[in-house]
C-alpha cells in the first residue's frame, strides 16, 4: 500500500466563536481609545490604531471547514500539517490554508479514436469516479506552475485545475493502453480472448487497476472506472456492420440447416416405423432433398400436388 504523506495538523486551533468575540472586542476597544485623545493624549491614536490593525490581521485566521472538506496548512512555505476537523475555526493568520475535498468526483471522459489490438481504429469513452486520498501528494506532487496567472488570488484555483487536469490527462492516456491490448471483437482466427465489447467487468478492473497506478502519484485514488462508449470508427464501421450481419445470417443458416436434418430424419423414421408407406433409396433421397428446399428457402414453396399413381 501506498505510504501517505499526509499527517494531521498538530498547530493551535481556536473555537471561531470565541476568536469572532475577541475580535468585536478589539473593534470595540479601538472605538474606545479614538474617544479618550483628551485624557490619554497622543497615545489614543496609535493604540486606536494598532488595534483595528490587529483586528484585521486576527480576522484572515477564520476557517469553517463542511464535512469531507479539509485544509493544508502551509506556515512560509513549510507543510505544517493538513486540518480535517469539521466546524468554525481559527487559526494563525499567518497560515496559508488551502481548500481541498476528499468527496468523490465524476469525470466523464469523451470518446477518443484509438486503435484495437488488432489495428481497427474504433471510439472508446469512459466514466471514472475519484476522489482525493493524500492531501499532500495533490498539492506539493503536481506542477501547477505552467497554469499559474498573474492575480495572486488565483494560485490557489490554479492548484485545483492542475490536479483535476492531471487525473484527465491519466485517464486519457489510460483508456488509449488499454484499447491496444484487446481487439474490440473476435476475428476468425481468433478464439477464446477477452474482447473490449464483451470483456465486462474484467476490462473495467484492468482499467481501474491502470488509472489507479497512473494516479497514485498524485495521492488520488478511482473509485470506480468503466467504459461507458465502445464503436468502431465511422470510416470502418458500415462494413464492420455488413461483416456482423453476414455472421449473423451464416450462423442463423446454420441453425435452420440443422433443423431441416433433424426434421427430415424424424419425418423418414416416422413413415417407415408406422408403415405409411415404402420408400426406394432413390425416393427417399427425393423426399430429403424436395423437404430441404422447402424447410431453408427464403420464400414460401408453393408445393404441387402429384395426384396419379405410377404402376
Amino acid at each position: 500500500m501506498e505510504e501517505l504523506k499526509e499527517y494531521d495538523f498538530k498547530g493551535v486551533v481556536l473555537s471561531g466563536f470565541l476568536m469572532l468575540f475577541v475580535c468585536l472586542a478589539l473593534l470595540a476597544f479601538a472605538v474606545f481609545a479614538f474617544f479618550q485623545i483628551d485624557s490619554w493624549g497622543g497615545f489614543a491614536p496609535i493604540i486606536g490604531g494598532l488595534s483595528v490593525i490587529l483586528f484585521f490581521i486576527l480576522l484572515i485566521g477564520f476557517t469553517m471547514i463542511e464535512p469531507n472538506d479539509l485544509r493544508v496548512m502551509v506556515f512560509f512555505g513549510k507543510y505544517r500539517g493538513t486540518l480535517k476537523s469539521n466546524g468554525y475555526f481559527w487559526v494563525n493568520p499567518f497560515y496559508t490554508k488551502t481548500k481541498l475535498t476528499f468527496r468523490a468526483r465524476n469525470l466523464d471522459i469523451q470518446p477518443i479514436k484509438v486503435n484495437d489490438k488488432n489495428g481497427n481504429p474504433i471510439m472508446i469513452g469512459s466514466v471514472l469516479v475519484w476522489r482525493i486520498k493524500d492531501s499532500y501528494k495533490c498539492m506539493f506532487d503536481i506542477d501547477s506552475s505552467s497554469m499559474t496567472t498573474s492575480v495572486q488570488g488565483q494560485q490557489q484555483t490554479n492548484r485545483m485545475k492542475a490536479y483535476e487536469e492531471f487525473v484527465a490527462i491519466q485517464c486519457d492516456a489510460a483508456l488509449r493502453s488499454l484499447a491496444g491490448h484487446y481487439p474490440y471483437d473476435l476475428l476468425d482466427n481468433q478464439k477464446h480472448e477477452i474482447t473490449l465489447r464483451d470483456g465486462g467487468e474484467e476490462v473495467n478492473e484492468e482499467l481501474e487497476r491502470a488509472i489507479n497506478e497512473r494516479l497514485a502519484l498524485a495521492g488520488i485514488e478511482v473509485v470506480e472506472a468503466r467504459i461507458n462508449y465502445l464503436a468502431y470508427a465511422p470510416e470502418i464501421a458500415a462494413v464492420m456492420l455488413r461483416r456482423q450481419q453476414a455472421e449473423a445470417i451464416i450462423a442463423a443458416r446454420e441453425k435452420i440447416v440443422e433443423g431441416a436434418v433433424s426434421m427430415v430424419d424424424m419425418a423418414l423414421h416416422q413413415l417407415k416405423e408406422k408403415q405409411v408407406v415404402e420408400l426406394t433409396n432413390e425416393q427417399k433421397a427425393a423426399m430429403a432433398s424436395n423437404l430441404m428446399v422447402v424447410l431453408c428457402s427464403d420464400e414460401p414453396v408453393a408445393p404441387m400436388v402429384n395426384t396419379t399413381s405410377e404402376k
